[in-house]
């Protein structure tokens, strides 16, 4: 089967292309045909975040062009003679479709009605959660194209996708670059369940069991800001740029010398204390960053002038925090739980601290439990895991709409409203 995957969620434009080899059980071989990205973090960077309005914009104006170089390089695109001419039924569907993106639909009519139908089998999409005014040009750009090639359209939960995407492993130690001519092929690695999976990014902290195929309960997930949302704010407050999560990396790891270990008690004199370890004892598998986020704010304050030292120190101290709260709960729904394998996914994945902390925790204190952590390269947003979740998920949908608040799964325990309503 093969999969042509769009993903908008944010700012990130991603398009694959995906075909899948079935193996004896449930190994699946996934040979990737092709995976594009464009990224808009520099645009957006004079902001300090992502605007959505500014995101959708962009994403109309990269979605068909990255769209025609991914058939190009799956060997997918055919020239026809004369440009295809649409039927009355064919122009009334997606004129409707692209009735709020009028600019886009020149553009796709321009660059589609000039090949020939490619040989894909169905079309998955990103339908939440995310930036709606982003997640609805890959929706719309999905049905448009659904309806152009009479295939079918999938809509696929963003993260879902990133589950997927750390289960990947590369054959032969390949990797995933626009240079390669040759197509990667992954192995898809299968589930032992129960697994959990601790999902963080720039818009999501979620502890989540998977106690059976398919099937997501929430045990917890944060109560303001989103950990990268987090070292955003606090790279923004030490005059880093966005976004902000390598930047605090980076001046964490200087931290990590000798220099620290001399100068720690400087700092803890400084700001009289460490930073706090948020809900760490709480109790319970929910995250809380933005009194982290208010704390680091005074101990700035309480410089008179901040050297790049200190920002290296406080820097790694927010780190160390937010490291410490993550691998803490994680391990403890782990351990309660009495899971096979911890997943991990989602941008803050990258993180170089919470990579090797996680890896040396869970070998010391959970031996018999496996540890899945995205490759760098799929650890962001990208069409792969949007066309591999497709393809595991394979239920077209007719009626797909843009979601920014879909849930992966219902929380285990009701929330207000739904007590709410039971009264």
């Amino acid at each position: 089967m093969r999969i042509l995957a769009i993903e908008t969620s944010c700012d990130e434009t991603g398009i694959a292309i995906v075909e899948a080899r079935l193996a004896s059980g449930t190994t699946k071989s996934i040979k990737v045909l092709a995976n594009k990205l464009i990224s808009q973090a520099e645009l957006h960077a004079q902001f300090g975040g992502v605007f959505p309005a500014i995101a959708r914009r962009e994403h109309a104006k990269d979605i068909v062009p990255l769209l025609t170089h991914a058939l190009k390089e799956a060997r997918l695109v055919k020239k026809l003679k004369h440009a295809r001419v649409l039927t009355k039924k064919e122009h009334a569907v997606l004129s409707k479709i692209f009735h709020k993106e009028p600019e886009l639909f020149e553009i796709f009519k321009g660059e589609l009605l000039a090949v020939k139908i490619p040989a894909i089998d169905a079309i998955a999409v990103t339908s939440g959660p995310g930036l709606e005014p982003a997640l609805w040009v890959g929706i719309n750009t999905a049905k448009a194209l659904g309806t152009l090639w009479d295939v079918p359209v999938i809509p696929v939960n963003h993260m879902e996708g990133h589950i997927i995407a750390a289960l990947l492993i590369h054959q032969n130690d390949l990797r995933v670059t626009t240079n390669n001519k040759q197509p990667n092929t992954y192995n898809l690695t299968p589930v032992h369940y129960p697994a959990l999976a601790l999902l963080i990014s720039g818009g999501h902290t979620e502890l989540v069991l998977m106690p059976s195929k398919g099937k997501y309960k929430m045990l917890g997930q944060t109560r303001d800001d989103a950990v990268g949302e987090a070292f955003d704010k606090v790279a923004r407050m030490l005059g880093l740029a966005y976004p902000g999560g390598p930047e605090i990396s980076k001046l964490a790891e200087k931290a990590e010398s000798a220099v620290y270990v001399q100068d720690a008690n400087l700092l803890i004199r400084k700001l009289f204390t460490p930073l706090p370890r948020p809900m760490l004892k709480s109790g319970d598998f929910d995250f809380s960053f933005s009194g982290l986020k208010t704390s680091v704010l005074y101990s700035i304050k309480k410089f008179e002038t901040l050297t790049d030292k200190d920002r290296e120190l406080i820097a790694k101290d927010f780190e160390d925090s937010v490291t410490e709260v993550l691998v803490a709960k994680t391990l403890t729904a782990g351990k309660k739980y009495n899971v096979k394998e911890i997943i991990l996914g989602g941008g803050v994945t990258a993180n170089k601290k919470i990579r090797k902390v996680f890896a040396e925790k869970v070998t010391q204190e959970m031996p018999g439990t496996k540890l899945f952590i995205p490759d760098i390269l799929l650890s962001g947003d990208n069409g792969l895991m949007v066309g591999v979740a497709g393809l595991l998920r394979s239920k077209p949908k007719k009626n797909i709409v843009a979601n920014g608040t879909l849930k992966l799964a219902k929380s285990v325990s009701p929330t207000l409203a739904e007590l709410r309503k039971r009264k």
